[in-house]
């Protein structure tokens, strides 16, 4: 069994309005990250939707040096954008033990989480991840899922950054510092 890990596609990273948005960016990988979780459902395979938890008024928290406020709690910013948010809404009502929403207070999906031992527990060893932004927190997830030894891929068509720069720059460090699959596009494609 394989597991979706998608990170951070709240409408705070996603949406025209979002506090943090990566714009039409972001918004261009909606029809092919919402394929993604249909078809991850379908299969069976597990999927995580691993989303930053903030809190009105946070204090000492490091992002707060970095960025405006964003996914806080309650407000719709933390809710998952367009169809992406309807597929994962699906597979939660389809399969309720296998669309996972969990809430993360740093970069990566798996620091402070309860990830790791989730995808253990279903006897999962590969991995594949989507979402918001490439060179952060998906960066930060791929770096520890490395160090946890799991068997990633990042397919170029499901991960958005700020810049394209930032993109490129974290789709090379995945291929050529980690040794992930980070298919070409015309090789995604054929899947």
């Amino acid at each position: 069994m394989k597991a979706l890990i998608l990170i951070d596609y709240t409408n705070d990273f996603v949406a025209d309005d979002g506090k943090l948005t990566t714009g039409a960016a972001g918004q261009a990988i909606d029809a092919a990250v919402a394929q993604a979780v249909s078809d991850a459902c379908t299969r069976g395979d597990m999927i995580f939707s691993v989303n930053d938890l903030h809190h009105a008024g946070e204090a000492g928290h490091p992002e707060t040096k970095l960025f405006p406020p964003h996914n806080i709690e309650g407000t719709s910013g933390r809710e998952l954008y367009g169809m992406t948010g309807e597929a994962f809404a699906m597979a939660r009502q389809v399969r309720p033990e296998k669309a996972v929403w969990l809430d993360k207070l740093r970069y990566s999906a798996f620091a402070g989480t309860p990830l790791d031992i989730l995808l253990r527990q279903n006897g999962i060893h590969e991995i594949e991840l989507a979402g918001v932004c490439t060179d952060i927190c998906v960066l930060h997830t791929a770096v520890d899922a490395y160090d946890l030894n799991y068997d990633v891929t990042v397919r170029p068509e499901l991960t958005a950054s700020f810049s394209p720069e930032g993109h490129r720059f974290a789709l090379a460090h995945f291929r050529n510092s980690l040794g992930f699959n980070v298919p070409e596009p015309e090789e995604a494609d054929g899947d």
